[in-house]
């Protein structure tokens, strides 16, 4: 590793580039300089971890659960209600089920009124049905008359024959999580069925069907558990609801937003990454029905559409205009010298306005998409660099550190700001990909804090370049060397300081935008006077 003097000895005004290099801050301000303390390098438990890379504030806390502590979890739930409603293991599980597996809920409706709670979910004390003492019986499904040893019955004591019971619950299982909520196949009867029977009578391949609806039931079910989204992961994850950070990784390593289940995508919100990927999905769709089905509001220049038969259009609030859908022209006009109240009839009037009006809407449907395509462009490009980035990172891992240890006469351990640096330009091109959905919805009045936002966000992608361009490019020389490069460590001063700097511009990046820019007022001072803006003076 790099020894506390070579980190203490790199500053954003180093020259990383082969010419002069400068971080954009000042020492007096608020950002302040590069410090080891608060902005350096990942300590070796962290390295591992791709949520530690950007930022270390304080994460909620959650667990990753794999199949065999999701069973038992749910078995421990069973056991504590069973144990405290004094009822068996089946009831609990019937109990549990219909509460979505929240215990606490369980205990409280139930102390509160445990008739009440016993009706309404069909668990019966004692059979409504008394065993009769006649050799055989008439199953009601079928209406054979049977013995009774070939009789089955749920808790109300209902007699139905094995093989209509089996029919049952094959039917029930194979139709899907359904059949955690089977009730007595006796119409007038609400007894729940529950694993007991399904034990009993139904197949092995039955029973397996049952308990895994049964086991994802306990994770789709209970609000502070859910799968991981990645392909082929069979792990939950459980999140103590309330916290405001939602990213969680998945011990499969992919990392996600818990809230809602889209890939991480912090510091933007989930409303922003919701509207965006519905945007993604229909936005050519939505232009073209645009230019084809609406018309652009003379006042407030917004698109509305026709959706009555009279030509009398009223604008939503809070613009209000009423103008004519033909002509679009206000409506006070209309009169007689119109054609009248409902048409327009003055053939050369309304060719220019018409003229003009598609213009207008062509213009906007265009400038629209034009800006809709600079930022998602952005966006996917970000996407590309992170996906190769992790190829490479990857590569770098399985084949190339055995190498560069081999070249460089060094150990991996030694080796691991190369590591360092790629999960940070792993992480820092997913917090840039969500800037500009972030970005794309700003407020077009909001200026001042669009170009403050532009100016972090730029500050941070340039270091993101110069690291990236780093860590691909000038990494490959020292891997195909014939023997140890003097160079070596230069670079690997180079390579650390880069990672620290870019590490200390995201921050920044990610800081403001959590803010809200609410900041923006103070930071564009600062932002001004980086730029080489001069500033008023107060004149003496």
């Amino acid at each position: 590793m790099v020894s506390e003097d070579n980190v203490n000895s790199v500053s954003m005004e180093d020259d990383f580039e082969g010419g002069d290099y400068s971080d954009g801050y000042d020492d007096d301000d608020d950002y302040g300089g590069y410090d080891d303390e608060d902005h350096g390098l990942l300590e070796d438990d962290d390295a591992d971890d791709p949520s530690s890379v950007v930022s270390r504030r304080p994460k909620q806390g959650y667990t990753v659960l794999k199949e065999a502590d999701i069973k038992q979890r749910q078995e421990d739930d069973i056991s504590n209600v069973s144990t405290v409603l004094s009822i068996s293991k089946v009831e609990a599980t019937i109990l549990l089920r219909r509460y979505n597996w929240n215990v606490n809920q369980v205990h409280e409706e139930w102390f509160a009124d445990e008739e009440r709670v016993r009706k309404s979910i069909g668990l019966l004390e004692r059979p409504v049905v008394e065993v009769s003492n006649a050799s055989k019986f008439t199953c009601g499904i079928c209406f054979e008359l049977l013995l009774y040893d070939k009789s089955a019955s749920a808790s109300c004591g209902h007699p139905f024959c094995r093989d209509c019971w089996q029919g049952y619950l094959c039917t029930s299982i194979n139709d899907g999580p359904g059949c955690l909520l089977l009730r007595c196949p006796e119409p007038s009867c609400k007894a729940a069925v529950g694993p007991d029977m399904i034990d009993k009578l139904a197949t092995c391949e039955e029973k397996e069907k049952y308990s895994q609806f049964l086991l994802r039931s306990y994770i789709e079910d209970n609000r502070e558990t859910k799968w991981c989204p990645a392909a082929g992961c069979e792990n939950a994850v459980y999140f103590a609801v309330g916290g405001g950070d939602f990213d969680v990784t998945c011990l499969c390593s992919y990392r996600f937003c818990w809230n809602c289940t889209v890939e991480a995508h912090s510091p933007v919100d989930c409303d922003t990454v919701t509207k965006w990927m519905l945007k993604n999905s229909v936005d050519g769709e939505n232009i073209n029905w645009i230019l084809n089905n609406s018309k652009i509001c003379p006042k407030c220049k917004r698109p509305i559409e026709k959706n009555l038969g009279c030509m009398h259009m009223t604008c939503t609030p809070p613009c209000g205009y009423e103008f004519c859908w033909l002509c679009l022209g206000p409506w006070a006009q209309h009169g007689s010298n119109t054609g009248g109240f409902y048409s327009c009839n003055g053939y050369e009037a309304a060719k220019t306005k018409g003229h003009v009006e598609t213009k207008i809407r062509r213009n906007m449907a265009k400038n629209s998409l034009e800006r809709y395509t600079h930022y998602y462009e952005r966006w996917a490009s970000n996407q590309s660099s992170r996906e190769k980035a992790l190829e490479d990172l990857n590569r770098m891992e399985s084949e190339l550190m055995e190498k560069l240890c081999d070249v460089q006469c060094t150990t991996k351990s030694q080796l691991k700001f190369i590591t360092e640096a790629w999960l940070q330009i792993v992480e820092c091109r997913r917090v840039l990909k969500w800037t500009y959905a972030y970005g794309y919805y700003l407020p077009k009045h909001e200026q001042t804090k669009s170009r403050f936002f532009e100016y972090l966000q730029g500050e941070a992608e340039a270091g993101l370049e110069r690291l990236h361009r780093c860590a691909e490019i000038e990494l490959d020389k020292f891997v195909t060397a014939d023997g140890p490069s003097s160079d070596f460590n230069d670079f690997r001063t180079k390579l650390t300081g880069l990672t620290s700097v870019t590490k200390t511009y995201f921050e920044n990046l990610v800081r403001a935008l959590e803010n809200g820019l609410e900041d923006v007022n103070s930071q564009e001072t600062t932002a001004s006077r980086k730029s080489g803006t001069p500033r008023s003076r107060r004149t003496e």
